[in-house]
This record gives structure tokens, sequence and C-alpha cells, in this order.
């Protein structure tokens, strides 16, 4: 896997971006501190918070994982890392134009129970939303160590240049056609994005991607920023929301921020408002 590290004067440089592109994705070492993962951290456990709203989702091979669920950004702690220069404007700058924000997740993987998520692009669904073109991606950020014991995520490299690939329901989660996936994978190679607390991995929206069930006895915490690019606006409204300006914060903004509680105009989604898991 191509890797990068993050650094006070870091920029997307030609290389970075030239990655990107032929990959589909890129992982950036050290985007996040211990103290900022501490603060993060805190800001997911607090009353009435982003845990709060997680649901379950069923893997389909007997195990579950919880994910919570919001489609702004908001002004409290969780809100400055999808509105950070680090994670938004880099995103941004990968993506080729004005982005914003359309949702963010916590994704929990237990210790002994956390499920598996099946092969999917995210674009395989995004796509019944309106939104047009494959302009969009995500920036899954590590809040434990992942690795392929507890179920790191897995993507296939080059698979965004594929194009969509039609996608089933399988229990609460939806699918790439197995049939072509398996042609797909004599042709791609698979790599494990294992990261270390505070890394995080950038990926384009029409990537292949899953994980494995964590039987391991670590649980496995991940926090993901996803964004549309401003030009591909959804042409209906649905679950997550039309084009809403970012207004991106600089990247002290998590360690100043003194908003741990006030979760103000996130708008969570709830498990029977997501269409995606009735599809």
């Amino acid at each position: 896997m191509s890797e990068f590290t993050f650094s006070e004067n870091f920029s997307v440089t030609e290389e970075i971006k030239s990655t990107f592109e032929v990959d589909g994705y890129i992982i950036i070492k050290s985007v996040f501190s211990q103290e900022e993962l501490i603060k993060i951290q805190t800001a997911i456990g607090a009353k009435g918070g982003v845990r709060e709203h997680a649901y379950d989702l069923d893997d389909g091979a007997g195990l579950k994982s919880k994910m919570a669920l919001w489609n702004h950004p908001g002004d409290d702690v969780t809100g400055m890392v999808g509105k950070c220069e680090k994670v938004a404007g880099t995103m941004e700058k990968l993506l080729g134009g004005e982005i914003y924000h359309y949702h963010s997740k916590l994704m929990m993987k237990e210790a002994k129970t956390g499920g598996q998520f099946v092969w999917h692009q995210d674009y395989g669904y995004w796509y019944n939303n309106g939104c047009l073109f494959p302009n969009m991606g995500s920036v899954m950020i590590a809040i434990d160590k992942c690795d392929s014991e507890n179920g790191c995520l897995q993507v296939i490299k080059g698979s965004h240049k594929l194009g969509r690939i039609d996608h089933v329901n399988v229990a609460d989660q939806v699918m790439a056609d197995p049939v072509r996936l398996e042609e797909v994978k004599k042709h791609l190679p698979l790599e494990y994005a294992s990261l270390d607390p505070g890394d995080a991995i950038f990926f384009h929206c029409n990537v292949l991607h899953r994980s494995d069930q964590n039987r391991s006895d670590r649980r496995r915490w991940v926090f993901i920023c996803s964004y549309n690019r401003a030009d591909n606006n959804p042409y209906f409204e649905h679950h997550h929301p039309l084009y809403t300006p970012l207004k991106k914060v600089s990247n002290d903004a998590i360690l100043t921020c003194k908003n741990v509680s006030d979760f103000t105009g996130k708008w969570f989604v709830e498990k029977s408002d997501n269409k995606t898991l009735s599809r």
C-alpha cells in the first residue's frame, strides 16, 4: 500500500494525487495525535452523543457491528473532525473540486462479536440516492489499531476504474454482485489497510472494500467521514443531505473546541430512516 505521513507542512502533492487516481486510495499516517484521539473518544462517549445513536448491523454470518450515522458535522469535537483541513481539505484536493459533508459514521466492531462488512462500493448505493457522478469519497480514521486480526479494511487496488457494479442486499448490508466480484479478484490485487490509531485511509467511492469479523480480544472502532462534490448535488431529496456549503476549520480546531456534548444540527440517521438498508 502507498503510505504518506502527515506533518505540519503537509500538502497534497502531485505524487499523492497521482497515487489516489491510480490506486483509488491512499493511507496517510499520523493524521491525528494521541491528544486529539483522546478528545474525540471523550466526545463520542458524551451523554446523548453519537455513540448513543448507534444501532446494530447484522452481517449475515452470525455476528453484528454497531454504527452511528449523522448527516451534518455540527460544531462539536466530532464535527471538527469532518470539517478540518487535514481531512476535508485533503479530500477536496483528491476529488478535484469543492466538496460538502455527505455524512459521518462511527463504526464499532467489539471484541469477539464484531460483524463483517461484505464487499461493496459506496457508490453502489449512493448512486440510488440521486448522485449522478462518482465524484465522492470517504476518509476512514482509526480510533483503535486496525489489523487483519480485528477486521481491518480490505480494498481491491484499482477497482474504482471498474465503474459502478450492481449490488444486492445481504442481511443489513449491500453487497457487490458476487459473480462479477470473483472475476475482478482474478485481475486486481487485494490489500489489507493496517492502521495505527490516528492513521487515515482516503478512498474513492467506487473502490471495492470489505472487512472481516472481529474474533480477536481487541475492539475495532473507526470514524468515517464521507463527502460529495458540490457539482454532484443529488437530484432528489433522500436520507442524506443535498449540497450544503462546508465551512472548513483549521487543523487545531479539535484541540481548541470546547463543545463536547452539544450535538445540535447533526441530523442523526436512525436505522428505520436509512433507506440503504431496505433496498
